[in-house]
């Protein structure tokens, strides 16, 4: 609405400019105000502040996106395998086939949240400057050939990956984590 009201006071008359103006003044407000309440009940809640703070360790990750995220925690916290919460979310590549003669090319499947999706599009953009896993992670996509959307949906799917691994492991982000499987 905000966004509406915006483009409409580039078109406005002269007339009704101050009461375009009034109204997104008061979308502002109730902007920061429902933004002051997501925090609030955030730090509430002690489960819900741990989380947010394992989740800020991810460079990238921003306290939008993590009101995001904890708002959709079952789908994190409520299945066994990461791919599973990768399909929910509709980043899983799919092939497109048809019999023996035609063959697409491979896309996200984009059947499941798509608010999960747009919530982690601006991450990963930010992750590819940013988040040194993610730098190497589309460097080599980089060289393999991929385009800037396939680099992109790579990098949100690993986000979600990183994502459901802090969660499930309770954990912060560690840039330079070397397993030990000895």
């Amino acid at each position: 609405m905000l966004t509406q009201e915006q483009n409409r006071l580039g078109t406005a008359h002269e007339t009704v400019e101050s009461s375009i103006k009034e109204h997104i003044g008061y979308l502002d407000q109730e902007i920061e105000k429902l933004k002051r309440q997501i925090a609030e009940h955030i730090n509430s809640d002690p489960n819900l502040k741990t989380k947010r703070d394992l989740l800020s360790s991810i460079p990238g990750i921003g306290e939008a996106t993590i009101a995001v995220i904890l708002s959709a925690l079952h789908i994190f916290e409520g299945v066994d395998r990461v791919q599973k919460t990768v399909a929910f979310i509709g980043l899983a590549p799919i092939e497109m086939l048809s019999g023996s003669s035609i063959k697409g090319k491979p896309r996200i499947c984009k059947v499941g949240h798509a608010g999960l999706r747009k919530a982690l599009f601006m991450p990963a953009l930010v992750a590819m400057r940013y988040n040194p896993v993610m730098i190497d992670f589309g460097n080599r996509l980089r060289r393999k050939g991929k385009n800037g959307k396939v680099i992109v949906c790579a990098i949100m799917r690993k986000l979600v990956h990183l994502i459901y691994g802090i969660l499930k492991s309770g954990k912060p982000f560690v840039p330079n984590y070397k397993p030990n499987f000895a």
